[in-house]
């Protein structure tokens, strides 16, 4: 095998969910079927790299210092939620159900993984939610054991410096029926349940 098609594949392998074959079978598409895609992808690759960075307050992907989700004046100050991923931030906003700020963590702590406060930064987090305009945190991180974790160790270090800390629920999908619904989620929906 060509030492640059040895490499392509190799490259192809960072991305979640792609094994050895899977990879490859993309290298071949892109070199034998789609020349011109592939030179799109290493294209908008290079500009990624080159231009994308992660903002100053929030910590998403951004082209500026300051992304414009954090300029905007129509937004309120006084809420910060906190996501693992930009992909959740994604996901909240189009929910047109929050109007405040965010901060995204790019991960989550994950001990078996290495991954704890010092990786994530967390005290970045701690410096904008403790800025003076913060009122309330809401942790939006996942309903995982490392969402959870990262959750309780969020909460915990903000409700220390005085801030009120709250977490998003979780229960049955709009739409959704008890029957076709795992227990563990029933059984959260009991537990959160709100009168009426």
């Amino acid at each position: 095998m060509p030492a640059a098609l040895d490499e392509l594949i190799d490259a192809l392998r960072v991305l979640p969910g792609v094994g050895p074959k899977s990879a490859q079978r993309m290298a071949y598409h892109l070199l034998q079927r789609d020349r011109q895609g592939a030179g799109r992808l290493g294209r908008a690759l290079e500009g990624a790299l080159a231009h994308i960075r992660h903002c100053n307050r929030c910590n998403t992907f951004t082209e500026a210092e300051v992304c414009d989700r954090c300029l905007n004046p129509a937004r309120d100050p006084q809420q910060l939620c906190v996501v693992e991923m930009p992909a959740d931030l994604a996901m909240m906003e189009q929910t047109h159900a929050y109007r405040g700020m965010y901060y995204v963590l790019m991960g989550r702590v994950s001990p078996l993984d290495g991954i704890g406060a010092r990786e994530l930064r967390l005290d970045r987090l701690l410096a904008r939610a403790t800025d003076g305009t913060v009122q309330e945190v809401i942790l939006a991180t996942n309903f995982t054991n490392e969402g959870e974790a990262t959750a309780h160790y969020v909460g915990e270090m903000l409700r220390a410096r005085g801030l009120k800390v709250s977490r998003i629920a979780r229960g049955l999908p709009v739409g959704g029926e008890l029957e076709h619904t795992d227990i563990g989620t029933i059984a959260q929906a009991l537990v959160e349940r709100r009168e009426l």
